[in-house]
């Protein structure tokens, strides 16, 4: 049996795997190709990689049930854009890949009934 803090983090865990899903098939429909998910380095980790014509495009993506605390894309400061930014760089070396590098936020609100909206801030770093 699970305690309280173990459910906690695995439907915490569950949310953002959710999100995530969501967050990527938003991207495809707007036309975006993403090429990599969850790209993790000791220093941080690309919730997606995406392309956007000649465009390399860091997502991070937030998702919350809620807005008692902020929206999910104000959660994210300028250190982590910042570190977005260069964790982009260090992925399109990696890849061999030349292209301009933009850091976008997708903030996932999951509400009640399984309805999900997304609000994307582009160019943020």
């Amino acid at each position: 049996m699970l305690t309280r803090a173990q459910a906690q983090a695995r439907h915490r865990r569950e949310l953002g795997r959710r999100g995530e899903e969501v967050a990527a098939a938003y991207l495809r429909r707007a036309g975006m190709r993403v090429l990599d998910r969850n790209w993790r380095r000791a220093d941080g980790e690309i919730d997606i990689v995406a392309r956007w014509g000649t465009t390399l495009v860091v997502v991070e993506v937030k998702t919350r049930t809620g807005t008692r605390f902020g929206g999910p894309v104000e959660a994210v400061d300028d250190r982590r854009r910042a570190r977005l930014r260069s964790l982009g760089h260090r992925w399109a070396r990696g890849h061999d890949m030349r292209a301009r590098i933009r850091v976008d936020v997708l903030g996932v609100l999951a509400r009640p009934g399984g309805r999900w909206f997304v609000r994307h801030q582009r160019g943020v770093a």
